[in-house]
């Protein structure tokens, strides 16, 4: 019998693909997580705030967003071109990095479906930014920080305004952590000072134990001001704010010029100048200062391991940061509570002997019912900030009456929501087109959404005449 779901005998018929295929019954989105599955650590570099404003070319390539289109495998920072490309460039060539630019004329979001929203990456970095955040991308900015991201600002000093608009880097940055809507009660235990200082070198405390002064990529001792800012700690309102390097002859809360701190699950790292990350080449007609290779300092170093504490790639220091415990996270995850934990339309959380469960006795049964009918089910959970890997799978059943082998005229979408309802991404959508016999799991990562609370949610879409049923059992997120 067909068309009433809770009469109807099951037919032997399931889903096969979790895939691409031709004929259009299942499509998996090309969007952030795929994008990144060789890549751990995704790093977004800012070029929509005047940049390469005046005599800057604060920039790892031209290319932009992507710095591969200029070079797929650069082995020379000239390779890209631009005066941040020895950075770019040296992350590059470890295969554990993907580097995007945020391009002139793009403005900052978290939550959206572009592919350079900051849902897509573990750090920002802004370098020596010199206009204006507005009230959107401050909001993103802090959002993304507190819910896990890392945060690299780069400062220079008071009075740099390269395109003349009344702003300074100094002044953005600022108004970015006192003038936004998540958090305006110094979120950071810092302020960066109205400075010029013309010339230093300033020194690194003396802290083995610290991963930005001990990384990865080597010891640094010393940085370079030509021409910067330092910043005053106020530990009082955020007592993970630590100065790892100060200008000379100062030390404690004032004179900090390089300094780490964290805002919620994130990592915020702060630098006074744009000298030291300067790599002397760039687009021609700009002026620049080879600070990255400066014998007298170590800044290759320090802004390559202070990138990888704040993507979490190492440990300690800094102030903490984001952890991770290996769990399964999803509650009633094989619906054996019934209709608990889960949001779903009325009856799919069920024990009907109308479909069979995997394993136990309740299920998840979408449509069915042989007319117009959307069903859906879904569940927020919160993937934490120190986790490397996130896989989200599930058993998935589909059986139909309908007869054609070309048309989708009943989905089951699988998609990833953020708190507001926005759609992040759409892992998968299958038909009755892929009708096939027993239960078939399926899995895909969710690491790209490290640090976030996302809600993940299956939608059924029903035509007006013969039942399809998607039917899911044994759902599981594990992270590690």
């Amino acid at each position: 019998m067909l068309g009433c779901r809770r009469s109807r005998p099951r037919l032997a018929t399931a889903l096969a693909v979790f895939g691409l295929l031709a004929t259009g019954a299942a499509v998996q989105a090309s969007t952030a997580a795929p994008a990144h599955a060789a890549t751990t650590h995704r790093v977004l570099f800012d070029n929509g705030h005047a940049e390469t404003a005046g005599n800057a070319d604060w920039i790892v390539s031209t290319s932009q967003p992507d710095p591969l289109g200029q070079d797929s495998s650069p082995s020379s920072e000239t390779d890209w071109t631009g005066a941040l490309s020895s950075w770019g460039v040296a992350l590059q060539k470890t295969g554990n990095y993907s580097l995007k630019t945020l391009p002139s004329g793009s403005s900052l979001s978290y939550g959206g479906s572009t592919t350079t929203d900051l849902s897509n990456f573990d750090t920002l970095v802004l370098p020596e930014p010199n206009t204006l955040f507005t009230t959107a991308e401050k909001t993103a900015i802090m959002t993304f920080v507190k819910n896990g991201g890392g945060l690299f600002m780069v400062s220079d000093h008071t009075g740099a305004d390269r395109n003349n608009d009344g702003y300074d880097a100094v002044e953005v940055l600022n108004d970015l952590m006192t003038n936004n809507s998540v958090d305006s009660t110094d979120p950071f235990g810092f302020s960066i000072d109205s400075l010029s200082v013309s010339s230093d070198y300033p020194s690194a405390i003396s802290d083995s134990s610290d991963a930005v002064l001990h990384g990865s990529f080597g010891t640094v001792t010393k940085s370079l001001i030509a021409s910067g800012t330092t910043a005053t700690l106020k530990p009082a309102d955020n007592s993970s704010v630590k100065g790892l390097l100060y200008r000379t002859g100062y030390s404690g809360n004032t004179g900090a010029f390089f300094a780490t701190s964290t805002f919620g699950s994130g990592r915020v790292a702060f630098w006074g100048d744009s000298s030291p990350i300067d790599d002397g080449t760039g687009q021609s007609g700009n002026t620049l200062y080879d600070g990255w290779n400066d014998t007298g300092a170590t800044n290759a170093a320090l802004a390559l391991n202070a990138t990888e504490w704040l993507v979490g790639a190492s440990s300690g220091g800094g102030g903490g940061g984001g952890t991770c415990t290996a769990a399964q996270l999803l509650g009633n995850n094989g619906f054996e509570s019934g209709a608990t934990t889960w949001t779903a339309s009325s009856g799919v959380i069920t024990n009907s002997s109308g479909e069979s469960a995997r394993t136990g006795s309740y299920y998840a049964w979408l449509d069915g019912y042989g007319s117009a009918r959307t069903d859906t089910l879904s569940q927020s959970v919160t993937i934490p900030s120190g986790c490397t890997t996130a896989t989200l799978s599930f058993y998935l059943h589909v059986d139909t009456a309908e007869t054609t082998t070309s048309t989708a005229y009943d989905t089951l979408k699988a998609q990833v929501l953020n708190s507001g309802g926005t759609v992040l991404s759409t892992l998968a959508t299958y038909s009755n087109l892929n009708a096939a016999s027993g239960y078939t799991q399926r899995s895909f990562s969710l690491a790209s959404y490290a640090g976030q609370t996302v809600t993940l949610k299956f939608t059924g879409t029903e035509g007006s005449t013969l039942q399809t049923s998607f039917v899911l059992d044994d759902t599981a997120l594990t992270v590690s």
